[in-house]
């Protein structure tokens, strides 16, 4: 049985910030709901949490198959907790962490993805939380 967008979003807030504590995921359930909100760039066809979540390249948990091997730590073996389903139907409601803004992105910077973004100047730093850096478009990110 397939998911609804409400799991989807529980299991991938657990996955990919289930350890970090309240603001971070809320932080992280935001980025997904403001990548559905956007009208341009890359998420422009993004119109669910179901096609951002599943975007290719996205997010590691949304695969069972990562460099070639099995990923273990995806969204499928993920048992989300109440905390997961709270955030994430916070996040569906509209609700926004002030210092977030609009953000698009979320990286560490230990991430190999992080230094290829940098370069690309589609994102201006919004915030830190905890060792992730949330990222705002640009203007050129409407051009992508």
């Amino acid at each position: 049985m397939p998911f609804s967008d409400i799991e989807i979003l529980a299991r991938t807030i657990k996955c990919e910030a289930g350890n970090e504590g309240d603001i971070a995921m809320k932080a992280f359930a935001s980025v997904i709901i403001n990548r559905i909100n956007v009208d341009c760039g890359e998420f422009r066809k993004c119109n669910t949490i179901r096609d951002v979540v599943f975007m290719k390249g996205q997010f590691d948990c949304s695969t069972e198959i990562l460099d070639g091997q099995y990923n273990p730590h995806n969204i499928y073996n993920m048992r989300p907790e109440q905390i997961h389903y709270d955030i994430a139907e916070w996040a569906i409601a509209g609700n926004k962490l002030f210092n977030l803004g609009s953000a698009l992105w979320c990286f560490s910077p230990r991430s190999p993805s992080y230094q290829k973004f940098l370069s690309s100047n589609v994102g201006k730093l919004a915030c830190i939380i905890n060792e992730h850096y949330y990222y705002n478009p640009t203007i050129l990110f409407a051009e992508t």
